[in-house]
């Protein structure tokens, strides 16, 4: 390890960066790639950084319109937990939390994941009676969880209200104790990084105009700064799939959503746990700078804005502040807005399409961040091997045309 002289860390703390070695670089795009990534968000650097470790293809191109990790990477609020209902959905999140538990020395890069649990509450019978299912078939499939009565809850989070005359009762909650939380930015940081390490070009401030094809297949892309040729192309855009889609002339079964949160000012530690309830549409964490990190479910309407609604935030601080009464009065900093793709059984598509050498990752609704290694981690085999992943075979676009669908809705309900 380099060491460095106490004058050495004076002169760089005096020289506002100028002297700092570049994370990654800032390279101009080569003529031809052996694949494009079109997104630079957590997914696409994910499946980059997985392209060039595990399958040795690193002459690819990461092609983003903004700066790396400035979309929904950037506007999610960080949960990570595996503990989904059906089998093909918790076999690929719980794939994914095995690559969070090692990430941060896989990438020599501090990702900050805490795994601080997630408690799901439970306000009636019908609840409780979801819960033990899902709780159940966690266990079936090798996933940690238990199911809590109502002392159970309070003891791990005493800043709930489980009184009897609470407005939202809680009679208990699943508990995953491996889930948590993660750093969003050092996770694209961490990826990006890594994959520029292995040669991937990553391309910022270019936004892909067009597909072009030759004889069919795919043969690159159009972009503002001009054609960029690849034998391959993979698309994870998060909510603009649909547009890149309709380049090709492809539909996917999508709609696109705001989904909004919001912090508070910083405050001292009250809650270590994430508490999500889905029959209010709520869920509290708190940051590692103390901020209340508060979210809900997605805008019933249609739409790219990446901003919230004051009804959205309405209902959910009104929902934040019955489950959490001594948080009345904590100053809210600021809201947000991401934008979600939603499919029709709220599971991600993973798949290559009718184009020869064109592919898409997309649909992931609320569930993305929590996906992030997992994703790339599939996608890129699914890529490099034209072949679906063994986790992601159930997630084929075919799936919509077959009728075999995931439903995840009924278990996930605030899938965040």
């Amino acid at each position: 390890m380099k060491r460095y002289s106490v004058f050495s860390l004076f002169k760089h703390a005096l020289s506002h960066h100028e002297n700092w070695q570049r994370v990654w670089r800032n390279p101009k795009p080569k003529q031809v790639y052996d694949v494009v990534i079109v997104g630079g968000g957590g997914h696409g650097l994910a499946t980059a950084y997985y392209l060039a470790k595990e399958h040795g293809i690193t002459n690819v191109a990461v092609v983003e319109k903004g700066y790396l990790g400035g979309g929904n990477t950037a506007r999610n609020t960080t949960i990570v937990r595996s503990n989904y209902l059906w089998d093909e959905a918790a076999n690929l999140y719980e794939h994914a939390m095995k690559l969070w538990e090692g990430l941060s020395q896989d990438l020599n890069y501090n990702v900050m994941f805490s795994q601080r649990g997630v408690l799901n509450l439970g306000h009636n019978l019908q609840d409780m009676r979801d819960i033990e299912r899902r709780v159940n078939a966690n266990r079936l499939n090798g996933i940690d969880g238990n199911v809590l009565n109502a002392a159970q809850v309070k003891e791990i989070c005493p800043l709930l209200d489980c009184s009897d005359n609470a407005r939202y009762p809680v009679l208990g909650a699943s508990w995953q104790p491996r889930a948590g939380v993660a750093r969003h930015d050092a996770v694209a940081w961490g990826f990006a990084r890594a994959a520029d390490a292995l040669g991937v070009d990553l391309i910022q401030q270019t936004e892909v105009t067009g597909i072009r094809r030759h004889e069919g297949a795919v043969c690159g892309v159009e972009t503002n700064n001009g054609f960029i040729a690849a034998k391959k192309v993979a698309c994870v855009a998060s909510g603009n799939s649909s547009e890149l889609a309709r380049m090709v002339g492809l539909e996917l079964p999508l709609e696109s959503h705001p989904l909004q949160a919001c912090v508070s000012e910083p405050i001292k530690p009250i809650i270590d746990t994430v508490v999500m309830s889905n029959a209010v549409h709520g869920y509290m964490s708190q940051s590692d700078k103390g901020d209340l990190v508060i979210g809900a479910g997605i805008d019933s309407y249609n739409g790219y804005g990446q901003r919230g609604s004051f009804q959205g935030i309405e209902h959910t601080l009104a929902a934040i502040c019955e489950l959490f009464p001594d948080v009345r009065r904590v100053r809210m900093n600021r809201a947000w807005g991401g934008i979600v793709d939603t499919t029709p059984d709220a599971c991600p598509i993973i798949s290559k399409t009718s184009v020869p050498g064109l592919y898409f990752n997309c649909g992931w609704g609320t569930g993305g961040f929590k996906a992030t290694p997992g994703s790339g981690n599939v996608f890129a085999h699914t890529i490099a091997h034209d072949d679906p992943h063994p986790l992601a075979k159930a997630f084929t676009i075919d799936r919509f045309n077959s009728g075999f669908l995931i439903d995840e809705h009924g278990a996930a309900g605030v899938a965040h």
